[in-house]
């Protein structure tokens, strides 16, 4: 699937958000092909994504409106306001780190401040790596392990295994959003009155003063999970295959990418030296056995790159607020 292609296709009435929401159209500083295609491990059959990021308008950046996303599921499209991409950013987000990293060749639109900002990607980039890729991949691994206990797993084990994968997700929620501690929000398996349940995972909330938005987030994120365990769990065995595979795929990738980002390689979102091999895992050329034995080493050597890195402990947040006043000011003046 050609870059020209996908331009054509965004031209069509499907894609007119991106011309009459007042938030896209000449406010757009980034437009890119994300997923597969953006990895380069696309198939026939796969998808069109598409990311990018916009500033907002003078009314939410001095007004009392407010902007953070916008959000398109029939297409998969998600552009992110300036503020709260480049926040993700400063947290080391793979998401939205890799709109930064695409090839140029991948990007739909671009504006000398999206280029800025992709050409600055290294401002972003510290020791948070180690946390937000580490986490991703362990969400990958629990996910995969989860997939695999089948449905003549014992309730009670099947539902360890789900506490067990939104506890890795934890971290990650708490960098996300406003920070939590354990005793805020606290997760536990009891005894259930659910007929066709023993026991289920309950949560005990004890927060004061904080953002609706992000305890709804939180919760959308926790469910995902619950969704996606359900979902591994109704399916036939060739979609069950097919999935598993591509979760292995992306298991490794995120490896790969944030071991290079903590050696200093940068973000490089297309994986040309990887594409076969990638393709390999997803096309199920490697047993379960082979890709857990994979994932050992690639682990082995993400860790060996988080220890020896020399990025910061912390992003040049100085630098970064200097090049986001840039940008807004010229809108504002």
């Amino acid at each position: 699937m050609d870059v020209p292609y996908i331009k054509d296709k965004l031209n069509k009435l499907e894609y007119e958000f991106l011309r009459t929401d007042p938030h896209l159209g000449r406010n757009i500083l980034i437009l890119t092909t994300a997923g597969s295609i953006a990895y380069g491990t696309n198939v026939d059959t796969s998808d069109i994504d598409v990311r990018g990021v916009t500033i907002e308008t003078k009314q939410d950046i001095m007004g009392l409106s407010s902007f953070e996303q916008f959000e398109d599921r029939t297409t998969d499209t998600v552009i992110y306001g300036l503020k709260k991409f480049i926040t993700l950013c400063l947290n080391s987000n793979p998401n939205v780190l890799e709109i930064l990293g695409t090839r140029s060749e991948h990007l739909l639109v671009i504006t000398k401040e999206g280029q800025l900002l992709r050409d600055n990607v290294d401002l972003f980039l510290s020791k948070k790596a180690i946390q937000s890729f580490g986490n991703y991949a362990t969400a990958q691994i629990r996910r995969l392990q989860n997939a695999l206990a089948r449905d003549n797993y014992p309730q009670a084990e099947k539902e360890q295994h789900i506490l067990n994968s939104i506890s890795g997700q934890m971290d990650h929620l708490k960098r996300t959003y406003k920070s939590f501690t354990d005793s805020e929000i606290t997760l536990y398996i009891d005894q259930s009155n659910k007929e066709e349940m023993d026991t289920e995972i309950f949560i005990d909330i004890s927060l004061k003063h904080y953002p609706l938005r992000d305890l709804k987030n939180i919760y959308s994120d926790m469910n995902n999970i619950v969704k996606d365990y359900s979902k591994l769990n109704h399916r036939n065995s060739k979609k069950d295959e097919l999935h598993l595979n591509k979760h292995a795929m992306h298991l490794i990738r995120l490896l790969v990418t944030g071991t290079e980002i903590l050696e200093g390689k940068g973000v490089n979102t297309y994986r040309e030296k990887e594409r076969e091999f990638f393709l390999d895992i997803r096309n199920g050329k490697y047993s379960y056995n082979d890709v857990f034995q994979m994932v050992d080493e690639y682990e082995r050597r993400f860790k060996s790159a988080a220890e020896n890195t020399s990025l910061p402990d912390e992003p040049d947040y100085k630098q970064v607020e200097e090049l986001m006043m840039g940008i807004y000011g010229k809108i504002l003046l």
